[in-house]
């Protein structure tokens, strides 16, 4: 029979340890190790001597390409959702949806489950609430009519034993994984081991009976799932729900789909009868927006496949310290640093005695480098106290010698930029292939090679 250990796992990385201390080694996060019971023996199919006494079958192979046609996704009618997971619900695909607690998850889970339930049988089953709590939330949302198996239930052998049947649902949502338990492990739930166990049983379970399982994960406050970072390994897609407290926008965001293409986003609105799909999140991004106002500039993203136009805001004001301050919501500070460095290095503007404040308009969160350029012309504007145009919109990657690189898809975020009544772009150096006619773009636009060639649209002379 084999021995009992006990380790100390971190429960951010997963790394494990046979002493406990403050700070892990593997990821460096404080107070992240447990201990947890692990047995200890030979690997199964070896004898003490550590030679194999169990024979395993021999497995078959296929050829690449199948005869069957690939089954229909499950779409679930909101087109913001399916859009991010790449065209709908795969059968036999595990997602992993996580966000900040509180942030509507739950939510948007549950319509997305009562449109599901209208063409495809589904279940949810949560950890958390009590079904009454559910039923609540069901009548808030107006979606308690909806035929919808529901459960409440932590145990995985429980629920495996219940759904690993012919007659199954089609679609399975776990809220959350945090909240599941296998009883043959000796830790309690929310630990490494029992988020890695649950979740292999419960995708084991749906890829053998083809069903679309959904798991809900917490996110901790450094932004990445609590728990092991192997489960995002685990599943087919991950998506992130990502919103400020004081803004009603929420951002689904995919990070990982094999079934679809990455960065790609859905904007909802959080209103009083859940969340609301955002069809032209752009117009409701500058909603608020004044143009005569110094210090803010337009920036023509790209998230995904889809264009998005989101106002940039710097601030530049006189330091009282001697190091300047840095604050920076919604965009990279890194990249802010370098771009302040830029500009003084190669455009001779100094911001070595001022602090800088940068923002982005609405809790939009910005990865792309293309914004560079949008950046630079913001705080250009806000330590001249001259406006941007109003009608311009700006995007492009700015290099530490000075260069405004090139971007993709620059013909999109134009057109998109003149759908919203914009006449005027700030861009990179557009190629166009030898031998094609060259289209007039929907708006008029004005090629920069340096970053010095912004400097004259806001009387600067170096």
């Amino acid at each position: 029979m084999n021995k009992v250990l006990h380790q100390f796992v971190c429960q951010t990385c997963g790394a494990s340890f046979p002493k406990w201390a403050g700070k892990c080694e593997a990821c460096g996060a404080w107070n992240s190790l447990v201990e947890e019971a692990v047995a200890s023996g030979p690997p199964k199919g070896l004898n003490a001597g550590g030679k194999h006494k169990l024979k395993g079958e021999h497995i078959s192979f296929v050829p690449l390409k199948g005869e069957k046609k690939p089954l229909p996704r499950f779409l679930s009618g909101l087109s913001e959702f399916d859009r991010v997971v790449g065209g709908g619900l795969v059968r036999g695909s595990a997602t992993l949806v996580g966000g900040d607690p509180g942030i509507g998850k739950s939510t948007l889970l549950l319509q997305v489950v009562c449109r599901l339930a209208q063409g495809a049988r589904v279940a949810y089953i949560s950890g958390e609430e009590a079904i009454d709590q559910v039923r609540m939330r069901a009548e808030r949302l107006g979606v308690s009519s909806i035929s919808c198996d529901l459960a409440s239930a932590t145990s995985v052998r429980d629920i495996v034993a219940t759904l690993d049947q012919p007659d199954t649902p089609n679609v399975l949502i776990i809220d959350s994984i945090q909240t599941m338990y296998v009883d043959t492990i000796d830790s309690a739930p929310g630990t490494v081991a029992q988020v890695r166990t649950s979740a292999q049983e419960l995708i084991r379970m749906a890829k053998k009976r083809d069903i679309a399982l959904v798991l809900v994960g917490h996110v901790t406050k450094e932004g990445t799932i609590a728990g092991p970072r192997v489960l995002e390994h685990m599943v087919d897609t991950v998506l992130y729900l990502e919103g400020e407290r004081g803004h009603q926008f929420r951002i689904l965001r995919a990070v990982k789909n094999r079934f679809g293409p990455t960065d790609e986003i859905g904007v909802f609105e959080m209103m009083d009868q859940g969340l609301v799909e955002v069809h032209n999140p752009s117009a409701l991004f500058l909603a608020d927006r004044h143009g005569d106002v110094s210090g803010a500039a337009v920036f023509a993203g790209l998230e995904g496949t889809r264009p998005v136009l989101v106002e940039i805001q710097a601030l530049v004001a006189p330091t009282s310290y001697g190091t300047p301050r840095r604050a920076v919501i919604g965009w990279d500070a890194n990249r802010l640093a370098m771009v302040l460095a830029v500009l003084e290095a190669r455009c001779g503007i100094a911001f070595a005695t001022s602090d800088v404040y940068l923002n982005v308009a609405g809790g939009f969160k910005i990865v792309e480098p293309a914004a560079d350029l949008a950046v630079a012309a913001a705080l250009i504007s806000a330590l001249t106290g001259v406006p941007v145009p109003s009608e311009a919109v700006l995007f492009g990657e700015v290099g530490l010698s000075g260069e405004v690189r090139r971007v993709s898809q620059p013909a999109l975020r134009l057109k998109e930029a003149a759908k919203l009544g914009f006449t005027q772009a700030l861009l990179p150096q557009v190629d166009h292939p030898a031998g094609q006619p060259k289209h007039a773009p929907p708006l008029k636009t004005t090629e920069l090679r340096t970053l010095k060639a912004l400097l004259p649209l806001f009387e600067v002379s170096r």
